[in-house]
């Protein structure tokens, strides 16, 4: 099949359709949201996931605020924009708090925020809101391409005549957690496209198991060699000396390169460095968040324990279906992210190149890059 991409708009130009991830490999399908609420729900239930796809969504969000808040108030309700501005300011609050790890999703609410500002009107600010966020999603691709383009020499330095480069991702941070390209999987996809021999260990990454639903199903749809393993399995694959190099994305990284992301990261880096295996952190710039020093401080989500209680999958009927994989009266924890300190990251790959993971280097890098955004969270 084609690539389906990951967000569109809706054809009454009024909605927006986002691919419905829970429901991959099994099938491919579409949600329409119309409001604040759909948006908030979409995140919040993992519709979708992923760093960069979150902040998409909710830039469009809070223009699908503004214009439910428009049409339902028949464009009258208003006496002045600063009423009209402060119930955009509530309804685009509870999307912003949907997750709360996750540094775009706070990042694209507040910059949608500052565009309505320059608004004189009702119906000013939903024609800057859905530009803002048209060009929010359009940058976003174009940071995530040129991931690509910074990490895939890192990946060709590695390139042998006798076999493959053997890459470890964990979770899912390619197109799927983006509206393009993504952001560990980038350099992938850019060193495929280049014909650089790769293969790809790909963790199950419990306890939603993105790595063998989407990062699985996204490298075959694309045609890159892979492998599913269990999360477990990647400390002996690289003792043995079968990972020449680990790329995972970020959910969020300090200004002195702690790096927050999926649960399981921090074991991951902690085997890299055992075994002298290189470990990089990929992720657009708007991923930094200069306010935060230290990894201690990022506030890290904790879902419902049925998450790893239960499983999802496919039945030899065809059914989507869950099942209990524990006694029914055992208790659950279910920590979504950890934080891995930057003295185990190898380098940080965004769109303005690769530094260190220390202050001063990612302080030069974003310097370097000068574009909007790029003065994130200061």
């Amino acid at each position: 099949m084609s690539w389906p991409g990951t967000v569109r708009m809706g054809a009454d130009g009024a909605s927006l359709e986002v691919l419905d991830q829970r429901l991959l490999p099994y099938a491919v399908r579409w949600l329409v949201l119309r409001t604040a609420d759909d948006v908030r729900a979409a995140i919040t239930d993992m519709v979708v996931r992923g760093a960069g796809l979150i902040g998409n969504v909710a830039a469009y969000g809070v223009w699908l605020a503004a214009l439910e808040i428009f049409n339902e108030a028949g464009g009258t309700a208003f006496s002045s924009m600063t009423d009209f501005s402060a119930a955009v300011r509530r309804a685009a609050h509870g999307i912003k708090t949907a997750r709360p790890t996750a540094g775009n999703l706070a990042w694209a609410v507040d910059k949608q925020l500052a565009a309505m500002e320059a608004a004189a009107g009702e119906q000013e600010a939903l024609f800057i809101l859905r530009g803002s966020a048209d060009e929010l999603a359009r940058s976003e691709a174009d940071a995530c391409r040129l991931i690509g383009v910074q990490g895939k020499p890192l990946i060709e330095a590695l390139s042998r005549s006798d076999r493959a480069v053997n890459i470890l991702t964990h979770c899912n941070a390619g197109k799927l957690a983006f509206v393009d390209w993504g952001s560990a999987l980038a350099p992938v996809y850019a060193a495929h496209e280049a014909g650089i021999p790769l293969h790809v260990w790909v963790d199950e990454t419990r306890p939603r198991n993105q790595g063998a639903r989407l990062t699985a199903w996204e490298l075959a749809v694309n045609g890159v060699p892979h492998t599913l393993i269990a999360d477990n399995a990647g400390g002996h694959l690289m003792r043995r000396g079968l990972v020449d190099m680990v790329i995972v994305g970020a959910d969020r990284v300090t200004r002195r390169g702690d790096v927050a992301n999926k649960i399981g990261t921090y074991l991951k880096a902690l085997a890299a460095r055992a075994n002298n295996v290189p470990f990089y952190a990929a992720l657009p710039a708007s991923t930094f968040d200069l306010t935060l020093t230290s990894g201690d401080d990022i506030p890290i989500e904790e879902r419902g324990g049925e998450e790893v209680r239960l499983i999802s999958g496919e039945t030899a009927e065809g059914e989507i279906t869950e099942i209990l994989i524990c006694p029914e009266a055992t208790l659950a924890r279910n920590w979504a992210f950890d934080v891995t300190p930057a003295e185990l990251v190898t380098g940080l790959v965004c769109e303005c190149g690769v530094c260190r993971a220390d202050e001063s280097a990612i302080a030069a890098l974003l310097g370097k890059g000068k574009s909007d955004s790029r003065e994130v969270k200061q």
